[in-house]
């Protein structure tokens, strides 16, 4: 049974802090949330490299076997760059962040966790918590020392065990193999939400609005109006039956990058101006965040930079694209991406958008490789285009695609025709 996601992903820096330490990313086969730590500077950097390095994963087809193994590495890979980037900025010193990842291939997901952010799932109305926050209290809750109602309020609930980033020991994550049941809800989501937003009324929202957006919105306002003191991202998926879809209304198929990782991270909360709630009136009265110092040490706006360069989603695309300059549209031709064409695997150059009568891509080279040839996973990651930035990363998909093929029949040897025996010569008659 092949299965897609419909999904959503939101964030908001909340009506008390002034910038969003939290990342949110949502895709086809993707799922991630990362919610930073370590002052204004370290807690945006340490989200969005999190992001930034699972993000690749979501343009691949991978079999269900490496899930857990592709998920592994690229949080090490995190957890490596984090620990660098501190030990050259003392600066940055102590920066960290919690992550949940993931990573779908068909019906299988495979889930990495640390920290305090929560994944939670809906199914047949029932909402369970997936993950076990990595906090002082959480053991203290396991051992019996406290229960959880006492937690909810202890004052070290927010001292996180475990995370990413904040110190070079081993990266111990709490790894699990899911299945993606039609029907189920996925909600992902930081702190923010979990801890202002009670468990019964998060269950009652996923459960009372169809729509992941317009889902995703609602609990982001209900951590708005109940006091927003922190951050709030939050990612839902939901899994659905590839021949149930609406085709009339089909899930996304591109990547949405919120929070510290997308371009709008600095926004202001939009309860703050919509000024829609008593919490958002009196953050209104807060002084403004101050802005960007211009003569801040060169090196450190250098590595937010790069960091913020290494997302190659939707976000950057768009921030491009809204630019609606020429350098916009020449940034798009530089891209590829693999997806069909009559029939078969194509390769095209451009980006998969398009804006009214505009499009963005062309046909670059139909392959001989009939989509129906392949097996069905690959035809079910073909539904989504598949995204490079060169061309030779383009014809390397291909290359994965064609190995998948069934071998030919081999055609047994015809058997040559034995020659025929020459008639005997007729004896001559005796005179």
């Amino acid at each position: 049974m092949s299965v897609q996601v419909n999904y959503a992903a939101r964030s908001d820096v909340g009506l008390v802090r002034s910038t969003n330490q939290d990342s949110g990313y949502a895709g086809p086969h993707l799922l991630v949330l990362a919610d930073g730590m370590g002052g204004p500077a370290g807690g945006d950097i340490a989200s969005s490299v999190a992001v930034a390095h699972l993000a690749p994963l979501d343009d691949d087809v991978h079999p269900a076997d490496d899930l857990l193994d592709l998920l592994r590495d690229a949080v090490a890979d995190a957890h490596d760059e984090l620990i660098e980037r501190s030990q050259e900025d003392p600066a940055l010193a102590g920066l960290g962040t919690t992550c949940i990842a993931l990573l779908r291939s068909n019906n299988k997901l495979g889930m990495v966790h640390i920290g305090d952010s929560r994944a939670y799932l809906l199914r047949g109305g029932i909402l369970t918590q997936a993950t076990t926050d990595h906090t002082y209290v959480q053991h203290l809750v396991d051992t019996g020392r406290i229960t959880p109602e006492e937690a909810a309020h202890h004052p070290n609930r927010n001292m996180i065990m475990r995370a990413l980033g904040d110190n070079d020991g081993e990266v111990i994550l709490d790894e699990s193999i899911r299945e993606a049941r039609p029907g189920d809800r996925w909600l992902l989501c930081s702190d923010g939400l979990s801890g202002l937003v009670a468990a019964d009324t998060i269950e009652e929202t996923l459960a009372s609005i169809p729509d992941p957006g317009a889902c995703a919105d609602k609990l982001v306002d209900l951590a708005l109006r109940a006091g927003g003191t922190d951050n709030v991202t939050v990612v839902i998926a939901d899994v659905v039956r590839t021949d149930e879809i609406d085709h009339d209304n089909p899930p996304p198929t591109v990547p949405q990058v919120v929070g510290a990782a997308a371009t709008d991270r600095l926004a202001r909360s939009r309860a703050a101006v919509a000024n829609s709630s008593a919490a958002a009136r009196a953050a209104a009265l807060t002084p403004a965040p101050p802005a960007p110092d211009d003569d801040a040490p060169p090196r450190r706006r250098r590595r937010l930079g790069r960091v913020i360069g290494l997302l190659t989603g939707l976000a950057l695309i768009l921030g491009l694209l809204a630019a609606g300059g020429v350098f916009g549209y020449q940034w798009t031709q530089t891209q590829y991406f693999v997806s069909t064409d009559d029939g078969h695997v194509a390769i095209y150059r451009g980006i998969p958008q398009e804006i009214g009568p505009l499009t963005f891509a062309t046909l670059l080279e139909r392959t001989d490789i009939a989509v129906a040839d392949l097996p069905a996973l690959a035809q079910d990651r073909l539904r989504t285009p598949i995204t490079r930035q060169s061309l030779a990363g383009a014809e390397s998909v291909v290359t994965t695609l064609r190995d998948q093929l069934p071998p030919e029949p081999e055609l047994e040897p015809t058997a040559e025709p034995s020659p025929s025996p020459s008639p005997s010569p007729s004896p001559e008659a005796s005179p």
